[in-house]
């Protein structure tokens, strides 16, 4: 028993010592990022953001893979095959969380096939409405959605986006019906919100602001747990006392499972680095995107966040039988 004690100590000591040496050379050529959705998008263009300051910090190239499909589930599951050496590594966000209910034939688990990185960013999003909407503001809003006999249109992005999900957790939140209406992606559903042809929708904060000052859009609420600069008098959901509809849209690099831990560390302080470049800093602040807290930027806290958003949307999935396309 002993022997088998020291044997397995010996073995591990062996394999930690292996990673450190492997990682004083990472990297030593390009690092492909997937990201989890198509080009042109707000995930397409936080890699794009961060690609530059990155690959310097890192010393080599970072090749960007855009893979759609299935709500970022082919992505995540491509990246989760992949080999455990910090090559190959995936930004996502909430629908990775959304995926482990939403999709239960996936081939991976996002705990246990990935060892989160860090955090990229958060970026607020608003409850938004029609501009002929009679009400002005929120508490207008609700005694509106609760009078007898009426049921609001809200548009979303397609089934297991966060703008649906968001859009039932409110409601289920509020405790009022309302009738979900899909689209093939956030823009035709900002279109028929700005046409009338639905009252309510999702949308990022960085696309109200403007139609909002324009008087083309409603704002009633931030999706989120800070305001949105843009619209200082907008309050979150918090301010109004619905806490539980405090959610932020996130975006996290991930690596799969087994990537020895001092790559994980060295990716990390790379994505810090980057986080705290003049330029990306700027495009942040003109974009309504935030950091996270220093604190909050360890693969650790990252890791705690996936587990409470994979109970956080698995729970209102089940609750609203929602399933996947």
């Amino acid at each position: 028993m002993l022997a088998r004690t020291l044997a397995a100590s010996l073995f591990a000591a062996c394999l930690l010592a292996a990673g450190a040496a492997f990682a004083q050379d990472y990297p030593s050529r390009p690092v492909t990022l997937i990201v989890a959705f198509p080009p042109g998008g707000a995930d397409d263009a936080t890699a794009r953001i961060i690609q530059d300051p990155l690959q310097k910090a890192l010393g080599q190239p970072i090749v960007i893979e855009n893979i759609g499909g299935a709500g970022g589930m082919i992505a995540a599951a491509k990246a989760a095959r992949a080999d455990p050496d910090g090559y190959t590594i995936l930004l996502h966000q909430p629908a990775l969380a959304a995926g482990m209910t939403l999709y239960p034939n996936r081939t991976f688990d996002a705990e246990k096939d990935f060892e989160p990185i860090g955090l990229v960013n958060i970026t607020s999003n608003t409850l938004s409405g029609r501009p002929t909407l009679p009400p002005n503001n929120f508490n207008e809003l609700l005694t509106y959605m609760k009078e007898p006999g009426r049921t609001l249109k809200v548009g979303h992005p397609g089934v297991g986006s966060f703008g649906h999900l968001a859009d039932v957790l409110i409601m289920q939140g509020l405790g009022v019906k309302a009738i979900q209406v899909p689209y093939r992606g956030a823009g035709p559903a900002l279109v028929d919100l700005l046409g009338g042809q639905v009252d309510l929708s999702v949308i990022s904060s960085v696309v109200a602001g403007p139609l909002a000052k324009d008087g083309k859009m409603k704002v009633y609420a931030i999706i989120g747990k800070r305001r949105f600069d843009q619209l200082p008098q907008v309050p979150t959901f918090g301010d109004l006392g619905y806490t539980k509809l405090n959610v932020d849209f996130w975006h996290m690099l991930l690596a799969p499972a087994g990537t020895p831990r001092p790559i994980i560390n060295k990716l990390n302080a790379a994505l810090r680095v980057a986080l705290a470049d003049p330029k990306v800093k700027k495009t942040y602040a003109e974009g309504g995107i935030y950091e996270y807290p220093d604190d909050q930027e360890t693969p650790e806290a990252s890791a705690a966040l996936l587990k409470s958003e994979i109970s956080l949307w698995g729970n209102v999935i089940r609750e609203n039988h929602i399933a996947g396309d």
